[in-house]
């Protein structure tokens, strides 16, 4: 994403939480703990606007999701209410808000938006992506590449609706707000690729370019027995695992479809890439 911001001329400042040689050399990088408010005072100042990218998707407990879904907004959105001048703040959250008794997880991306949105003086917008795929991912690529390769894997669930947005459509997204955050002051957008009510099963083997002659659905027990057995030895290894009870229950949800056209009217944004233009992009011919 700093690609593009740099090229539109931005002053770009990353707050990071440990020190990293992977950002460009035009970024200023500030480091700073996102439970520490005052450092993050600090970091804000001067800014015009805010982009909240980071996120746990990985834990075993809701203290394992807690501080950066959850205080990391609250203490970020209390700096920027504190500047002189408060800037702008985009939260990029997720679908799985919509549905917060499902997980852990989930949960704490609702309680997330809640704490923005209880800035009274805040200029504050939420986007909630659906699944976001792209080169460098490392959550969806494998299923793809197994649907490219003529094996549709199904996690349990061959009713689902699914939404889908390419990395490059959501950077474009963000980019559009920042153009003129006003426009969505407090309020809230899903966002997708634009597909109708999303995509069944067929549909994404399709989109893959696969005949989908060969179809594996993992059923539900078997899913739920890997993932305590996945908890119990994260335990072990004290690694935050991605595959829990909570994770299944999202996985087998009938509908992660919540994408409309609002966000688009307000801004001008349109997505590029469909499924299929998205897969290749991610792809190629692997």
């Amino acid at each position: 994403m700093a690609g593009p911001l740099l090229s539109d001329s931005f002053a770009v400042r990353a707050i990071l939480r440990r020190p990293t040689t992977a950002l460009d050399s035009e970024i200023e990088p500030w480091l700073a703990c996102l439970g520490n408010p005052q450092a993050l005072e600090e970091a804000l100042t001067g800014m015009d606007a805010v982009i909240h990218l980071a996120g746990a998707v990985r834990g075993r407990r809701p203290e394992d999701f807690r501080l950066a879904n959850v205080d990391a907004v609250r203490h970020l959105a209390a700096a920027a209410a504190r500047q002189e001048r408060p800037p702008a703040f985009l939260l990029v959250s997720s679908l799985a808000a919509s549905q917060p008794q499902l997980s852990d997880y989930a949960a704490s991306k609702r309680a997330g938006e809640r704490a923005l949105s209880a800035q009274p003086d805040l200029d504050w917008t939420i986007v909630r992506p659906p699944a976001v795929y792209g080169p460098g991912d490392v959550e969806l690529r494998p299923m793809l590449r197994l649907l490219r390769r003529g094996l549709t894997v199904v996690p349990g669930n061959v009713r689902q609706r699914l939404s889908f947005l390419h990395v490059d459509d959501l950077v474009s997204a963000i980019l559009r707000w920042l153009e003129d955050p006003a426009r969505c002051r407090r309020r809230q957008f899903s966002i997708d690729d634009g597909a109708a009510d999303g995509y069944d099963w067929p549909a994404i083997t399709a989109a893959a370019g696969s005949s989908g002659k060969r179809t594996l659905v993992i059923p539900p027990y078997a899913l739920m027995l890997a993932a305590r057995m996945n908890v119990l030895l994260s335990r072990l290894r004290r690694r935050a695992p991605m595959l829990t009870p909570g994770k299944v229950r999202e996985l087998l949800h009938d509908r992660w479809v919540g994408g409309d056209d609002r966000y688009g009217a307000v801004t001008g944004w349109r997505p590029r890439h469909n499924l299929a233009s998205g897969m290749e992009q991610t792809l190629g011919g692997k």
